[in-house]
C-alpha cells in the first residue's frame, strides 16, 4: 500500500512540475512580483518599497498576504533567482495536497483503498493541477486548508493534534483573502458542532486546549486587526461587488424605473444590488457548467472552455453526496459546511464563476467522487453479480482508463493550443525584451518601456536582475499614487510610458542615444525598428526602436 501511495505522489509531482518553466508560456506579474519582493528580502530585509518584513506586500497596491512571497525566498535560497523558484511553493504545495487527501480520508472513512482514489483524482484533475503549476497563494492555502482539517479530525480522537490544525489554518489567513473568510466561518461551525465536548476538553486536557487557544489569538487577532486596515482592505476594493460601477448601475435603474420614487429606492439599492448578485454568484459555483464543461472566466488560472473537474465524475459526485448525507454525524455535517461555505468568499466579488478564488473548495469534488464510485461497486456486490471480484477488477479498470484518457486530453491541449494560444494572457515577451535591453544596455543613454502589457517596471527588476539595495536608493526611482494603485515611472535609465502617451511624448534629446520598448506600430516619426518580440501563436508583442 505504500507503493501505491508513492507512486501516486510521484505522479502527481511529475505532473506538477514537468516543464514548470515553459508550461505556463511565461511568468506574470504578480509571479514576478512575488519573485523579486523575495529576492529583496533575501538581499537587504526590506521588500521592493523598502520596508523590512512586512506582514502585508504592497506590491502594486493590492497588497499581497505574505506567507508565499515568504515560501519563494526559501526557494530562492534552495534553487536560486528563477521561474522554478517562485512556482515551486505551489508544486510542492498542490503535490502535499494530495498526500492530506489521502490521510484525510483515510482518517474519516478508515479506507486506505477510498483514500488512494480520492488522492489520484486530486493528482490528475484539472483544478488543483493547473492551478499547482503556477505561483498562487491560494494553491498553497488550499494545501493549508486540508491539512488543517486532517488535524482537526485527528485531533477530535486524540486532543494533542488540535494545535496542529489551528497552527495550518492560522497560516492559511496569512497566504490567501478568501481564507480569511473561510477559515473563521468553518471553525465557527466546528465549534457549534463539538460544544459539548470541547468543554469536556477544556475540563480534562487544559494544557493541550489552552496551547490551541494562544495559536488561535496569535494568528486571529493581528489579522483581525490588519483586515479592517485600509492595507487589508485594498484587494476587496479592487474585486469586491459594491464598486463605482455598480452604484452607478443602481442609480442608472432607478432613473429608468417607471415605479413612484419611494419605491425606486426600495428595490434598487446597495443591499438588493449586492444581495441580489452575491446569491447569483454563489449558485453558479455549483453549476455543472463551470464545474465540468466550461471552467472560470479568467484564462491565467484554466484553460478556456474546459471544465475543472472530469465528466465522467458527475455521476459519482451526485453518489458521494447521497453517501455522505447517509452518514449523518458530525463529522459529516462539518464537510458538508465545508462544501457550502468555501464559495462564499468568492461570491463577495467580481467575475464569478472565478477558478481561483474558490479553490478552497478543493479536495471536495474529488472525495466526493471516490465516495461515489465505491458506493456504486457496492451497490453491485448487492445485486450478486457473478464472479463480482473479477467484475470490480474491470470496471475499476474501466474508470482509470478513461480518467487518463481525460487526462491525455487535458493535457495535450494544455501543453499545446492553450502555450500557444493564449501566451499574451501570461505577459509573454518581456523575458526576451529584458534580455535584450541587458545585453545593449550600455549603448543607450535612456530606455523607455511601454505600460501596455502591465507594469514593466516589475519584468526588468526580475529578469535582470536588478540589486535591489540599488534599487532601493536609485535617486531617479519616480513613482506615483492614483487609482489605488502605485505606478512606478522610472528609475536608474529606464521610463516606463503609458501606451497611449509614446508617439506624442516619447523623446531622444540631442547627444543621447535612446531605446524604445512599445507595442507593435506604436512609436514617435523618426525611430528606427530594430527587433520584433512575438507572442508564441506569431502575433507580435513587441517592438524595440531605437534614435
Amino acid at each position: 500500500m505504500k507503493v501505491l501511495l508513492f507512486f501516486i505522489l510521484s505522479f502527481a509531482l511529475f505532473l506538477r512540475v514537468w516543464q514548470i518553466d515553459q508550461i505556463p508560456p511565461a511568468l506574470n506579474w504578480d509571479e514576478v512580483s512575488h519573485g523579486y519582493n523575495a529576492y529583496s528580502i533575501l538581499k537587504t530585509g526590506k521588500d521592493e518599497w523598502g520596508i523590512a518584513f512586512p506582514k502585508i506586500f504592497r506590491a502594486y497596491g493590492d497588497y499581497k498576504l505574505p506567507f508565499y512571497v515568504y515560501a519563494v525566498s526559501v526557494s530562492e535560497t534552495l534553487f536560486g533567482l528563477r521561474g522554478f523558484s517562485i512556482r515551486f511553493p505551489s508544486v510542492l504545495a498542490g503535490t502535499l495536497s494530495v498526500l492530506f487527501t489521502f490521510l484525510l480520508v483515510r482518517k474519516i472513512w478508515k479506507n486506505e483503498n477510498l483514500g488512494f482514489l480520492a488522492s489520484l483524482l486530486l493528482a490528475i484533475e484539472p483544478w488543483s493541477l493547473f492551478l499547482s503549476r503556477v505561483a498562487v497563494e491560494a494553491n498553497l492555502a488550499s494545501f493549508l486548508i486540508i491539512g488543517g482539517f486532517y488535524f482537526l479530525f485527528k485531533g477530535i480522537e486524540k486532543r494533542w493534534f488540535l494545535p496542529f490544525s489551528l497552527l495550518f489554518f492560522g497560516l492559511s489567513l496569512y497566504t490567501y483573502n478568501s481564507a480569511r473568510v473561510f477559515t473563521p466561518l468553518i471553525l465557527a461551525v466546528f465549534i457549534f458542532l463539538y460544544y459539548s465536548e470541547i468543554k469536556m476538553w477544556l475540563r480534562k486536557e487544559k494544557i493541550i486546549i489552552l496551547i490551541g487557544i494562544l495559536i488561535f489569538f496569535i494568528f486571529f487577532l493581528p489579522m483581525s486587526i490588519e483586515l479592517f486596515s485600509p492595507e487589508g482592505q485594498a484587494r476587496y476594493r479592487w474585486v469586491g461587488i459594491l464598486d463605482e460601477g455598480a452604484i452607478n448601475r443602481i442609480n442608472e435603474l432607478r432613473n429608468h424605473s417607471v415605479l413612484p420614487h419611494p419605491f425606486q429606492r426600495i428595490l434598487y439599492n446597495k443591499l438588493t444590488y449586492f444581495g441580489t448578485h452575491f446569491v447569483k454568484n454563489y449558485l453558479c459555483y455549483f453549476s455543472p457548467n463551470f464545474l465540468f464543461f466550461e471552467g472560470g472566466y479568467h484564462y491565467q488560472f484554466n484553460i478556456p472552455k474546459k471544465g475543472l473537474i472530469y465528466p465522467i465524475q458527475i455521476p459519482f459526485i451526485i453518489l458521494g453526496l447521497y453517501a455522505l448525507f447517509k452518514r449523518r454525524d458530525k463529522i459529516s455535517k462539518l464537510i458538508f459546511a465545508w462544501l457550502l461555505l468555501a464559495p462564499i468568499p468568492a461570491s463577495l466579488t467580481r467575475d464569478s464563476p472565478h477558478t481561483l478564488r474558490t479553490i478552497l473548495m478543493l479536495p471536495l469534488p474529488q472525495i466526493l467522487s471516490a465516495l461515489g464510485f465505491w458506493q456504486f461497486l457496492e451497490w453491485i456486490k448487492i445485486l450478486k453479480v457473478a464472479s463480482f471480484f473479477l467484475f470490480k477488477k474491470v470496471i475499476a479498470g474501466i474508470y482509470l482508463l478513461a480518467l487518463f484518457f481525460f487526462l491525455g486530453n487535458f493535457w495535450f491541449a494544455y501543453a499545446t493550443s492553450y502555450r500557444t494560444n493564449y501566451s499574451w494572457a501570461w505577459q509573454y515577451g518581456y523575458k526576451e525584451a529584458v534580455s535584450y535591453l541587458k545585453e545593449n544596455y550600455q549603448k543607450y543613454n535612456w530606455i523607455y518601456f511601454t505600460k501596455k502589457y502591465g507594469e514593466p517596471h516589475e519584468f526588468v527588476l526580475f529578469y535582470w536582475p536588478w540589486d535591489p539595495q540599488k534599487y532601493l536608493s536609485d535617486p531617479n526611482f519616480k513613482w506615483d499614487y492614483h487609482a489605488n494603485w502605485y505606478w512606478v515611472d522610472g528609475f536608474d535609465k529606464f521610463i516606463f510610458v503609458n501606451d497611449w502617451e509614446i508617439k506624442e511624448n516619447v523623446k531622444c534629446l540631442p547627444n543621447n542615444k535612446c531605446l524604445l520598448v512599445t507595442s507593435p506600430n506604436n512609436y514617435p516619426g523618426g525611430w528606427k525598428k530594430i527587433k520584433t518580440i512575438n507572442f508564441l501563436d506569431g502575433k507580435p508583442a513587441f517592438e524595440i526602436y531605437e534614435f
